[in-house]
């Protein structure tokens, strides 16, 4: 089965065009965080949302622009020099930050702790602060204010900093028993970030794991922040499918991986949004044709 196109906020520069666009073609999911257009992302987003709302959004917690650290340091949440640092894992702050959003937002579908590994690069101060994290949003869970949580990582998993398995068991040790809130993970899948590709072709890695656990797997970045259509070849777009734009041959290997269930996409163009939706359209690449792609990319 395809994975679903979803709308990303990051690098979308438009978001209120943007929403009404992917809404327009039945999107199902948005992602957002409080620190995405200059702390300003939730507001656009709301603003553009079609009544009644029929589409799931997920934000973060962890993150926050400068106008929000200076009111948690009024709020005496977070001290100045705290708040300088403009990330933050302390469960007073993420109680605090999330009730903001929700406060905007409405209720949540998932709230993803954003970039832990920013936090500390010590990996049992890190998986100390995960835990307590996941406790703090297991209380939002059971107060009915979100759906569920995850975890959204640039290079975490990439890096070792923590395993799909191991945030599991976090999750676990937080609820106090197998019934835990944990439902998504979140990370950059390209072209250029190809090694969950490569895992994943092995039947290896965040990807899988997170499959076999039955997690939603959000794609970030599949095109690389708009740089990776430029990045590839003619000749390598025509072996991932005949005919298709640099654009669509990098979406169209991400889509194929095994164990992705949604690609973030952020653009406010309709045709950009209509090619991209196109192609998670076609059927999957063979395995054996993105074994040949990685392998192109491998050198």
């Amino acid at each position: 089965m395809s994975p679903e196109l979803a709308l990303g906020t990051y690098h979308c520069r438009d978001i209120p065009r943007a929403v009404g666009h992917a809404t327009a073609r039945g999107v199902v999911w948005i992602d957002a965080a409080p620190n995405y257009r200059a702390g300003h992302a939730h507001t656009l987003l709301v603003s553009a949302l079609p009544q009644p709302r029929q589409v799931r959004i997920s934000t973060k917690t962890g993150f926050f622009v400068q106008e929000e650290g200076e009111a948690a340091v009024e709020a005496g949440i977070l001290t100045p020099e705290e708040a300088a640092a403009g990330h933050s894992l302390t469960a007073d702050f993420l109680r605090w930050q999330t009730s903001r959003s929700l406060d905007v937002l409405g209720r949540a579908d998932c709230v993803f702790v954003h970039n832990p590994e920013h936090a500390t690069d010590d990996r049992d101060e890190l998986h100390a602060l995960l835990r307590n994290a996941f406790t703090v949003l297991e209380e939002f869970t059971d107060a009915d204010r979100i759906g569920g949580y995850g975890v959204a990582t640039w290079s975490g998993l990439d890096s070792g900093a923590f395993t799909v398995p191991e945030i599991l068991t976090l999750a676990q040790e937080a609820a106090g028993s197998g019934d835990h809130h944990l439902r998504a993970v979140q990370l950059p899948v390209s072209l250029v970030m190809v090694q969950p590709i490569s895992l994943a072709l092995d039947g290896r890695g965040p990807l899988v794991h997170a499959h076999a656990a039955g997690l939603d797997t959000f794609v970030s970045s599949p095109l690389h922040g708009g740089e990776l259509p430029g990045m590839v070849t003619r000749e390598l777009a025509e072996l991932i499918g005949p005919g298709l734009t640099t654009a669509q041959a990098a979406l169209r290997v991400v889509a194929s991986t095994p164990g992705v269930t949604r690609v973030l996409l952020g653009t406010h163009n309709p045709a950009h949004w209509d090619a991209a939706a196109n192609t998670l359209a076609l059927p999957p690449l063979p395995l054996k044709t993105l074994r040949k792609v990685i392998d192109v990319l491998g050198p």
